[in-house]
C-alpha cells in the first residue's frame, strides 16, 4: 500500500492558498450600485493585459416606478444572479455589501437637502428616497472599511442644482464626501469630444482616500498643474493648459445644514461650480475647459447595421411623416395656465431633420422608443426612406455590445439606454484608475 506524501499535500494546499491571496490582491473589488444594465462594469472589466484588473463582486439594481424589473433582469441575464440585488438600497442592510476597493454608480440628481447636521448625534437626516444618502450610508457605516475610491456619474446640471442656489447640491455632496475623509475630482465630459459617437454631457465624479496615490496628487501638486494634466481626468481627457489665474477657488463648510439653507444665497445665478474642479480638506477649485483632443472622430453614420436587417416597423410611411416634420419643425403655440388662467405664447425652433449620419449622433433619451412622432427622438434617412433607430445601434452609440439588452421590449430597450452611459468614457476612466492604485 502506498503511503500518500502529506507534505507535498499540505506543500500544494499552502502554494494554493498563496495563489488565492495573489489572485484577490490583483483584483480591485469593485460595488456597482444603480447599476442599470451594467454599463460601469462592462467598461472596467473590459480592460486587459494589466497587472490588475477590475473584478464586481456585489450589484444592486432597482426601478421604484415599475414592477418589472426589466434593467435588473437584463443585468441578471448577463452576469449571472450570483452577488446582484434587485432590493431597494434603502432596505439593503451595509453588512450584506461585501468589502471592496472601488465603489461606482450613475446616481438620480435630485434635492440633496438635510433636516439635521453632520454634528448631530443622530448624523445627516436627507429627504427619503434620495440616493445619495445611501451612498453616504455605506461609507460611513463601512467606516475603516470603506472602499477607497468611488467613481460616480451624473446629469452636469447637478453642478448648478438647485436653480435658487446653483451648486447647493453638488457643495452638499463635497462637503459630506470631505468629512469622510475623501478627496474629490469633478469633469463634466461629452463623449463625442473624444471620439465617442455620442453627443452626450454628464458628470464624472471621482473620489479617494486619505494617503491613495491620488490624494497626494491633490496634496502634493497645484491647481493648476492638477486641472491641467496631474489629475485624474486631465490624465485621461486631456484639456489646453488652465492658468492660475482662470481657477476660482473657495473653502466649503462642513455644517451640511448651513450649506443647505445658506450657500450661494447671496449670488443664486451664478455657477459656484465649472465643468472641472477638485476639493481637498475643504477647499475647492474649479475652471472652465477647453478639450484637447486631435484624434479620430466617430459618426452616427458608421454605427448603423445593414439596411437589409432592419425591421420594418421601424421605417416611417409617408403619412406619418409629416407628423415628424410637424413635431421636428419650428412652432409657436397659444397656451393657457390651468392654475392662473394666463395665456402665454410656447415657441421652440427648428431641429435638423433627418439627424445628420456625418456627425455624432445626438444625446439618446429615455423616451427614444416607440413609433409616435417626437421631437427628440432619433430619425435618419438611409437610401430615401427614413426610419427610425433601432435598439440595437442605440446600444452601439453607447458602446455596449450587440444586442446586450434583447430580450424586452424594444420600447424598454431603447428605455434602458436612455437611461445609460458612454462605456468608452468608464473605459478611459479605468485605464488611468488602474495604473495609479497603491
Amino acid at each position: 500500500m502506498k503511503i500518500p506524501n502529506l507534505f507535498s499535500f499540505y506543500q500544494k494546499a499552502e502554494e494554493q492558498k498563496i495563489m488565492n491571496m495573489q489572485i484577490s490582491q490583483n483584483y480591485i473589488k469593485t460595488v456597482e450600485l444603480f447599476a442599470g444594465v451594467g454599463g460601469f462594469r462592462i467598461g472596467l472589466e473590459n480592460i486587459s493585459n494589466q497587472s490588475k484588473s477590475f473584478k464586481v463582486v456585489w450589484s444592486n439594481q432597482w426601478e421604484p416606478s415599475t414592477k418589472v424589473q426589466h434593467a435588473s433582469q437584463i443585468y441578471e441575464k448577463q452576469f449571472g444572479y450570483a452577488n446582484h440585488s434587485n432590493e431597494d438600497i434603502s432596505k439593503v442592510s451595509v453588512e450584506d455589501i461585501p468589502e471592496h476597493d472601488l465603489l461606482v454608480g450613475g446616481f438620480p440628481c435630485q434635492d440633496y437637502s438635510v433636516a439635521s447636521t453632520l454634528k448631530n448625534s443622530h448624523g445627516i437626516v436627507g429627504k427619503k428616497g434620495v440616493l445619495w444618502w445611501e451612498i453616504y450610508r455605506i461609507l460611513q457605516e463601512k467606516k475603516d472599511k470603506a472602499p477607497k475610491y468611488l467613481l460616480l456619474e451624473n446629469v452636469d446640471r447637478l453642478l448648478k442644482s438647485p436653480a435658487s442656489q446653483r451648486g447647493r447640491d453638488f457643495a452638499i455632496i463635497l462637503s459630506s464626501l470631505n468629512t469622510l475623509g475623501y478627496s474629490v475630482e469633478w469633469r463634466v465630459i461629452n463623449a463625442s469630444d473624444y471620439g465617442m459617437p455620442q453627443r452626450r454631457r454628464r458628470v464624472f465624479i471621482f473620489a479617494s482616500k486619505i494617503d491613495t496615490n491620488f490624494y497626494n496628487t491633490l496634496k502634493n501638486n497645484v491647481a493648476s498643474n492638477i486641472l491641467s494634466s496631474s489629475g485624474l481626468f486631465a490624465k485621461t481627457f486631456p484639456v489646453k493648459r488652465i492658468e492660475t489665474e482662470q481657477i476660482m477657488t473657495k473653502k466649503l463648510s462642513d455644517d451640511l445644514v448651513d450649506i443647505t439653507n445658506n450657500f450661494n444665497k447671496d449670488t443664486p445665478k451664478q455657477n459656484a461650480f465649472l465643468d472641472t474642479g477638485y476639493m481637498i480638506n475643504s477647499v475647492y477649485y474649479t475652471s472652465k475647459v477647453e478639450v484637447n483632443y486631435e484624434d479620430k472622430y466617430s459618426v452616427l453614420g458608421d454605427f448603423l447595421q445593414d439596411e437589409k436587417t432592419v425591421p420594418k416597423e421601424f421605417y416611417i410611411n409617408d403619412e406619418e411623416l409629416e407628423k415628424w416634420k410637424y413635431q421636428k419643425g419650428s412652432k409657436s403655440i397659444e397656451r393657457i395656465n390651468k392654475t392662473t388662467g394666463h395665456k402665454y405664447t410656447y415657441s421652440e425652433g427648428s431641429m435638423g431633420f433627418p439627424d445628420c449620419v456625418t456627425k455624432p449622433a445626438r444625446t439618446i433619451i429615455t423616451g427614444e422608443g416607440g413609433a409616435s412622432a417626437s421631437r427628440f427622438k432619433h430619425v435618419v434617412c438611409i437610401n430615401g426612406k427614413h426610419r427610425r433607430l433601432t435598439p440595437l445601434e442605440l446600444e452601439r452609440l453607447n458602446m455596449f455590445p450587440d444586442n446586450h439588452t434583447e430580450g424586452i421590449a424594444n420600447t424598454k430597450r431603447a428605455f434602458l439606454m436612455g437611461n445609460a452611459l458612454v462605456i468608452g468614457i468608464v473605459e478611459k476612466l479605468g485605464n488611468t484608475i488602474i495604473k495609479g492604485i497603491n
